[in-house]
């Protein structure tokens, strides 16, 4: 899967995308200083969300419309959104200040209102939010567009994710990758379940990765050594602010750390195998091996008194202790040489 200007495959390190969500706070000075801060803390991708209040819900005071528990508790979803939003207009100098600096720019559109905005922008790719998962027409008409689709799996099923999987598929999409997902705001880290990305992989032939919510950069770095080919990351300047989703939010100091330790997590992983690494061969003169820790005359029978299994490593492998017993010397030795073949008679 390619994204803009890099590819994304377990052979390659992990895609790290810096989500601005609702972290603008209303200002679009701040979102742009946003994606700067991407940028220098080394993000791979900024990602926007598009979407009105009125185009993700309506203005109603019923029960169903408010909100209850968590980090939004007493809001009405309008209200809420409202605060939230990223207004359609920002979107051009969004995008054409992410691709002046250098950094990816894409988005979760929540409508096909907002998809057409984001191909008019030449969107390179899109992202489907957990919560949008089980809205199948919208899955197929962003999958028509053939730009590659990174979906969350947050709340789903295995059936409502084998439906939208499918949907994407047959409406176009051939870029596909599911991102593990808990829908808490934060997320406690115990609830991580990080042992999903594989199965997701497995069960659906898609790259894996995760869309974090818990606190902290700590369960990141975790599923970047269990396969994360994606991190996503919710970003904020400063989680004081108090923005809709600053509490969930990183800084520039944790973006920064996540997306070198990101990196330095998937270079570890290596490949399976017994060659030794190119590193390690100075450390073998230190291993142990057979000295003689006496001075002997040629002619003398070495006994156990006479050599020891100790450290530097020049001599014969400790293997050979008994070996070496018993044999006779065919030159002299003094303590401190090393065991060698060429010593003994044949």
């Amino acid at each position: 899967m390619k994204i803009e200007n890099r590819f994304i495959a377990s052979s390659m390190p992990p895609y790290v995308i810096a989500e601005l969500s609702a972290n603008h706070n209303g200002s679009l000075e701040r979102a742009l200083e946003t994606i700067d801060a991407a940028k220098e803390c080394g993000a791979d991708a900024i990602k926007l969300q598009t979407y009105t209040a009125d185009t993700i819900t309506i203005d109603c005071d019923k029960p169903d419309f408010m909100v209850r528990g968590g980090p939004w508790d007493g809001y009405k979803l309008h209200d809420l959104y409202k605060w939230a939003e990223t207004p359609f207009e920002w979107h051009q100098t969004l995008f054409e200040h992410a691709r002046k600096i250098g950094i990816t720019v894409f988005s979760t559109p929540f409508d096909e209102t907002a998809v057409d905005l984001l191909e008019d922008l030449h969107v390179p790719a899109y992202k489907i939010a957990s919560f949008e998962i089980v809205d199948l027409p919208l899955i197929r008409y962003i999958a028509s567009t053939k730009k590659p689709i990174i979906m969350s799996t947050g709340m789903a099923s295995e059936a409502e994710i084998e439906e939208a999987v499918t949907a994407a598929r047959e409406a176009g999409c051939r870029d596909l990758a599911l991102l593990h997902c808990i829908s808490s705001y934060p997320a406690p880290a115990e609830a991580a379940n990080l042992r999903q990305m594989a199965e997701l992989a497995r069960r659906f032939d898609v790259l894996p990765g995760l869309s974090d919510h818990t606190l902290g950069t700590t369960v990141s770095i975790a599923a970047v050594a269990l396969g994360a080919c994606i991190i996503e990351k919710h970003f904020t300047l400063n989680r004081a602010d108090k923005g809709p989703d600053c509490a969930f939010s990183i800084e520039p100091s944790e973006l920064r750390q996540l997306s070198e330790a990101a990196r330095d997590a998937w270079l570890a992983l290596g490949k399976a195998g017994y060659e030794r690494a190119k590193v390690e061969e100075s450390s073998k003169v230190f291993r142990r091996s057979l000295y003689f820790v006496r001075d002997l005359p040629a002619g003398a029978v070495v006994t156990a008194q006479d050599i020891r299994r100790i450290r530097p490593g020049m001599g014969l492998p400790p293997k050979y202790f008994d070996d070496v017993l018993g044999k006779c010397l065919n030159v002299a030795v003094q303590r401190g040489m090393p065991v060698r073949w060429d010593v003994f008679d044949a």
